[in-house]
């Protein structure tokens, strides 16, 4: 591992345990985990459906870019869990590998659908959620793969068997 290439960075869509699974690595690394989506939260004293709704979409990714790049420049090595959305801004993947291991994980749009269910806090989905998950999942698709060194599957796992799954390509990455 390279001396900038610090964090353990994970990508996907809403839903793939981002959250979920970045705060059991975190544990189990003994790091600290950093949500974009709540360093924004914080920053603006507003909800991620509240900017998306009273700012709009472009406003929330400027934002967002800007939360990713401040939480990269931490000299501490931290597990972040980076918003659904955040390798859509074409400045923001590039910088992503190169401070830690990027790990995309995955779930097929009915895993998600049932994991996000109609949650009103998630200002993207709309009518069916599935159906949402499933258009995204093949827009998104291409920048996850650009932004990300491993893939981890999370269907029909835990969140221990994923986040051991996350540590275990950590390792081998770091040698």
């Amino acid at each position: 591992m390279t001396e900038g290439r610090r964090h353990l960075v994970l990508v996907g869509l809403m839903g793939a345990g981002k959250t979920t699974v970045g705060k059991r690595c975190a544990q189990l690394l003994g790091r600290s985990f950093v949500d974009t989506d709540a360093v924004v939260e914080t920053a603006t004293g507003k909800t991620v459906a509240e900017i998306f709704f009273e700012e709009g979409e472009a406003r929330f990714r400027e934002l967002e870019r800007d939360a990713v790049a401040d939480v990269c420049a931490s000299p501490e090595p931290l597990v972040i869990g980076c918003g659904g959305g955040a390798v859509l801004d074409p400045t923001t993947p590039r910088p992503l590998p190169a401070v830690g291991l990027v790990v995309w994980l995955q779930a097929s749009p009915p895993v998600l659908g049932r994991r996000v269910g109609r949650d009103r806090t998630r200002p993207l989905l709309g009518g069916s959620p599935e159906a949402v998950l499933e258009r995204l999942a093949t827009l998104r698709a291409p920048a996850y793969e650009a932004a990300s060194d491993e893939v981890v599957d999370t269907d029909g796992r835990t969140v221990d068997e994923v986040a051991d799954a996350v540590i275990r390509k950590l390792h081998a990455w770091t040698g």
